[in-house]
């Protein structure tokens, strides 16, 4: 008579926020953060797959229906990228992107969702590495923020 053990295996089961993967929407100047994150990927510096990029001439294209719009359609997170205060090539673009900042917070807290959500940062073509710095921790943020509530269920 051959007796066959019972091996246990236990697997683990991740919870619902543990699983959690945040989808950050990054838009990115031309000339500088975007540069900055093409500058980090041929330096092959790891960053999170979270981050999808979308490019613009200037962060003072960037428009508040763009972020609500983003954000409506399940972004959980939007990282502006802007030039550096005075370094900006079309002479005052992220001057506007900075003034437009505390509207979009108030209007994304009307909304009912954390200020959190939106992040402006200044980073130069120079700055990959400071770049993955941002997007590691913006990620650590939207994981324990949790899913964006605007974000269909399908």
């Amino acid at each position: 008579m051959v007796e066959t053990t019972e091996i246990e295996t236990k697997t683990e089961t991740k919870t619902e926020a543990e699983a959690f993967e945040p989808f950050i929407l990054g838009i990115f100047c031309n000339w500088c953060t975007y540069t900055g994150a093409d500058q980090a990927g041929t330096s092959r510096m790891q960053r999170p797959p979270n981050l999808r990029i979308m490019r613009v001439m200037c962060s003072g294209r960037v428009e508040p229906e763009m972020i609500i719009e983003a954000l409506r359609r399940g972004a959980d997170g939007v990282l502006v990228g802007a030039c550096h205060i005075g370094d900006c090539h079309y002479v005052n673009g992220n001057f506007k992107t900075v003034r437009r900042m505390p509207v979009l917070v108030n209007l994304i807290e009307q909304y009912g969702l954390n200020p959190n959500r939106l992040w402006l940062r200044h980073i130069s073509a120079s700055e990959g590495a400071e770049l993955t710095e941002i997007v590691k921790e913006y990620v650590e943020i939207l994981k324990k923020l949790g899913p964006n509530p605007l974000k269909k269920h399908k």
